[in-house]
C-alpha cells in the first residue's frame, strides 16, 4: 500500500496522483541524501590516503641495514612534518624482523594475521587506537639481512579532516535541494491542477445538462485517457435513451389500452345506475363484470411485459423438467378450454421420460406457454381443437414446443407484426390486448430460443388453415435428467 500523505474520507483522482508523485519524491531525498555522504566520505579520504602512502612510502627509504641489524633513522625534519597535522593525530609504527619495536606508537594495531604479506606493496585499513577511528596505511619491506625477513611500516591518522571535508560535500550538494524540492512540489502541484483541468470542464459540462438530454457528450477535447471514459458515457446514455423511449412508448399504449375497458367499464356504471328492471340491472352488472375481466387481463399482461423486459441479463435460471411447466399450465387451461368447448390435447413425452431438461426460469417459461395457449383459445372457435406437442428435433437434439390451434390462422405478411407489442390481426372479434405475444417473443430472446409461425393445417379442420407457433430452444443445452 503507497504511503498516503494527505489523508480525506473521499479520495480525489488529483489527490490521488498528487500523492503518488510526492511520495516517491519525498521518500527518495533521505535515500539520496545517505548515498551522497556514502559518495562524499569516499571522495573526500583519496587525497588523505594518497598522503598516508606518500608518508608510508617516505618512512620506508628511512630503514638502514648496518652490521646485519635493521636501523630506523627519523630524522628531525621528517619527524615535524608527521606531527604538523593540527587537526588530526598522526601515529606512525616500525616493526623488525623478529617482531622488535623499531620506532613509532608501540600500541599501534597490527594488520590482521590471515593477511599475507607482500613486498613493498601499500595498503589501507580502517582500525581503531584508544577507542577512536583511524585509518592506517602500511606496507612490508624487505631488508637484505639474514632471513630475508620483511619489515612492517605503517602510518596512521585519525579522520576528523576526512569528516570535516565530506560533511562539507553534503551540504554543498543537499543546500540547494532544499531550494529545488519546494519548487518541484509547486510544479507537480501546478502541473497536475493543469492536466486535471479538462476533467472538471467535462464535470461542469455534465451538470451544466437538461435531465432530459442524452445527446453523446463532445470526446474531441478530452484527453485520450478519458476518451474510453467518455465513449461508455456516451454508449450509457444512448442505451438509456431506447429505455425511455421504449419506457414512454410503453406508457403511452399502456394508458390508451386501458383507456377503452376502464370507459366500458364507466358506461357499464351508468347504465346499472339508471336501470329500474331487475333482469336489465343483471345483465348490466354481468358486463362491468366482463369489462372489469378485461381490464383485470390487460393489466396482469402488462405487467407481465415489464417483468419480463426488465429482467434482462439478472435472469435467474434454474434446471427445469419442461413437461412439467407444461402439465401446470395445460391444467389451468382446461376450464377455458371446457367453456368454448375445445379439444384441449397434449402430444409428448411423460415427466422424465427422455431429455426434456433446460436451465432456464420457470416462472417466465409458465408465461411463455401460458400465453401461447390464451392466445390459441382465444381465436380458436367453439368446438375447436388447440394441441400442445413438446418433442426433441432427432437431427439436431434441439426441444422444440409446439402450439397448434384450428383457429383462422395468421397472414405471412402479419407473421413478425404480431410479435410488436398492442399489434392485433385485423377482421377478428377476440378480446384481447395485443401482448401475448411480445411476452412470449422476450421470454424466447432472453432463453436465446427462435419462434416461428406457419399453418397448422390440422386433420379435420379444412376449412380454417391454423397456426402452429414453434419454439426452438436452441441456445440452450439441456442438462442431462437426474
Amino acid at each position: 500500500m503507497a504511503l498516503r500523505l494527505f489523508q480525506r474520507e473521499r479520495r480525489s483522482l488529483f489527490g490521488e496522483i498528487l500523492d503518488w508523485m510526492l511520495t516517491p519524491l519525498l521518500l527518495l531525498w533521505p535515500i539520496s541524501l545517505a548515498l551522497t555522504w556514502l559518495v562524499a566520505q569516499n571522495i573526500a579520504g583519496k587525497p588523505f590516503d594518497r598522503a598516508l602512502e606518500y608518508n608510508v612510502q617516505a618512512l620506508s627509504k628511512l630503514l638502514v641495514v648496518k652490521n646485519n641489524k635493521v636501523q630506523f633513522n627519523l630524522t628531525a625534519p621528517a619527524r615535524e612534518i608527521l606531527s604538523a597535522d593540527d587537526t588530526d593525530l598522526i601515529y606512525y609504527q616500525v616493526v623488525g624482523i623478529n617482531g622488535e619495536h623499531l620506532g613509532g606508537e608501540r600500541n599501534l594495531p597490527l594488520p590482521p594475521d590471515e593477511e599475507k604479506p607482500t613486498d613493498g606493496e601499500v595498503r589501507l585499513r580502517e582500525d581503531v587506537v584508544q577507542g577512536e577511528e583511524i585509518r592506517v596505511a602500511y606496507t612490508w619491506i624487505k631488508m637484505d639481512v639474514k632471513g630475508a625477513a620483511l619489515i612492517l611500516v605503517q602510518v596512521a591518522e585519525t579522520l576528523k579532516k576526512r569528516k570535516t571535508l565530506a560533511t562539507e560535500i553534503v551540504k554543498g550538494t543537499m543546500v540547494p535541494q532544499f531550494v529545488t524540492l519546494p519548487l518541484a512540489v509547486l510544479l507537480v502541484w501546478l502541473a497536475l491542477v493543469r492536466g486535471i483541468k479538462p476533467l472538471a470542464q467535462l464535470e461542469r459540462r455534465i451538470r451544466a445538462r437538461k435531465s432530459d438530454d442524452m445527446s453523446p457528450l463532445d470526446d474531441t477535447e478530452v484527453p485520450e485517457e478519458v476518451a474510453p471514459l467518455v465513449s461508455s458515457i456516451n454508449d450509457l446514455l444512448s442505451r438509456l435513451k431506447v429505455s425511455l423511449t421504449t419506457q414512454k412508448r410503453f406508457l403511452a399504449d399502456a394508458a390508451h389500452q386501458l383507456k377503452t375497458p376502464l370507459a366500458g367499464l364507466r358506461m357499464q356504471a351508468d347504465l346499472a345506475q339508471r336501470e329500474t328492471d331487475a333482469d336489465e340491472l343483471k345483465k348490466s352488472l354481468k358486463n362491468i363484470g366482463l369489462a372489469s375481466i378485461r381490464a383485470t387481463h390487460t393489466v396482469n399482461q402488462l405487467l407481465a411485459l415489464a417483468r419480463t423486459e426488465t429482467t434482462g441479463r439478472s435472469l435467474a435460471k434454474q434446471r427445469i423438467d419442461l413437461v412439467h411447466v407444461v402439465s401446470e399450465v395445460m391444467a389451468d387451461s382446461v376450464p377455458r378450454a371446457l367453456e368454448k368447448q375445445i379439444d384441449l390435447g397434449y402430444d409428448g413425452p411423460a415427466a422424465g421420460a427422455q431429455p426434456t431438461y433446460l436451465e432456464g426460469n420457470p416462472t417466465l417459461l409458465k408465461e411463455l406457454v401460458r400465453n401461447l395457449l390464451d392466445n390459441a383459445i382465444n381465436y380458436t372457435p367453439d368446438h375447436g381443437q388447440v394441441t400442445l406437442r413438446l418433442l426433441t428435433d432427432r437431427f439436431s437434439g434441439v426441444l422444440v414446443l409446439l402450439v397448434e390451434d384450428s383457429g383462422p390462422g395468421i397472414l405471412e405478411s402479419e407473421r413478425e407484426l404480431v410479435f410488436q407489442p398492442f399489434y392485433r390481426t385485423l377482421g377478428t372479434n377476440v378480446d384481447g390486448s395485443g401482448l401475448g405475444l411480445a411476452i412470449v417473443m422476450e421470454i424466447a430472446q432472453q432463453h436465446g430460443a427462435t419462434i416461428a409461425i406457419e399453418d397448422a393445417d390440422l386433420p379435420g379442420h379444412p376449412q380454417s388453415s391454423g397456426t402452429r407457433v414453434m419454439v426452438r430452444f436452441v441456445g440452450m443445452n439441456p442438462p442431462t435428467p437426474p
